[in-house]
């Protein structure tokens, strides 16, 4: 009998990591940038940083303009205002960079959605940010329409006080010993009236597919020491809650601390990590 020799298993091919350039260092970015930095995202480096301030050395990595970011990083991740994302993010992806949009409010923008989604070679992404629930909203939405779908959040009024409100408004907000409902209108409508504390809603409504479809309620409540989000949908295949109470972050109350965590999760999933929930 002649013995058969194995053939030497083959090693699984490496793969490089993903060079991230990131823009914005304020509350999300720093957490980001030092924990890429730090090599907590297996298959992921942080190669730049991009800020319309000099950081000096208080950033890991270093400072670049986004012309010179573009010809270092396939990955670009957005955590600096919806701003950005208007300005520059068909530039990143013509120049064939990847994109992770933090600022998901800049989509309700139905033409600069259009715009990015057609853009490329570089590809485009959004992170859930601070709720939770919308893989399940967007598997549910796949078996029909939903009918019905709200989102109510709940801040501290100071974090939602916004130049275009009136002195009657203010005042209730300042002077409010309980909730008092700041503003009520679709997805589309109130993140361009809350460029820096709703993203939610258009997280919500990316999920749904249909911005004018989500109705959402502000609520400014002086008690309100975590930020909560309950999101309700409805249709004729089901019914969906769901409810998240999150602690501000200290640096910007306006944003819940897991936000950043939120942009990790989706950067591990770009680099490959494997055993993810997707």
């Amino acid at each position: 009998m002649t013995a058969v020799s194995a053939a030497p298993a083959t090693p699984p091919a490496t793969r490089a990591p993903r060079r991230v350039g990131l823009i914005g260092w304020g509350a999300i970015g720093r957490v980001v940038g030092t924990a890429l930095a730090a090599g907590e995202i297996p298959g992921a480096e942080l190669a730049c940083v991009t800020d319309n301030r000099p950081l000096g050395d208080t950033a890991p990595a270093p400072q670049l303009s986004l012309d010179e970011a573009l010809t270092r990083c396939d990955l670009i991740v957005e955590a600096a205002g919806q701003g950005v994302v208007r300005a520059h993010g068909e530039e990143i992806l013509t120049a064939g960079a990847d994109l992770l949009i933090a600022s998901t409010g800049a989509l309700t923008d139905d033409a600069l959605t259009a715009r990015l989604r057609a853009a490329g070679p570089g590809r485009v992404y959004f992170t859930g940010g601070a709720v939770g629930g919308l893989d399940l909203l967007q598997a549910a939405r796949a078996l029909g329409p939903l009918t019905e779908v709200t989102l109510t959040t709940t801040k501290l009024p100071a974090t939602l006080e916004q130049p275009w409100m009136d002195e009657e408004l203010l005042h209730r907000m300042r002077t409010a010993t309980g909730p008092v409902e700041v503003l009520r209108g679709s997805a589309r409508e109130i993140p361009a009236k809350f460029p820096r504390s709703t993203n939610v809603a258009a997280s919500v409504a990316l999920a749904v597919g249909d911005p004018d479809a989500v109705r959402v309620s502000v609520v400014a409540d002086p008690a309100a020491r975590h930020t909560r989000h309950v999101v309700e949908a409805s249709g004729g295949h089901g019914s969906y809650r769901f409810e998240v109470r999150h602690l501000p972050d200290e640096a910007n109350p306006a944003t819940s601390q897991v936000v950043p965590y939120a942009v990790l999760r989706s950067l591990a999933a770009l680099a490959g990590r494997p055993g993810m929930i997707l």
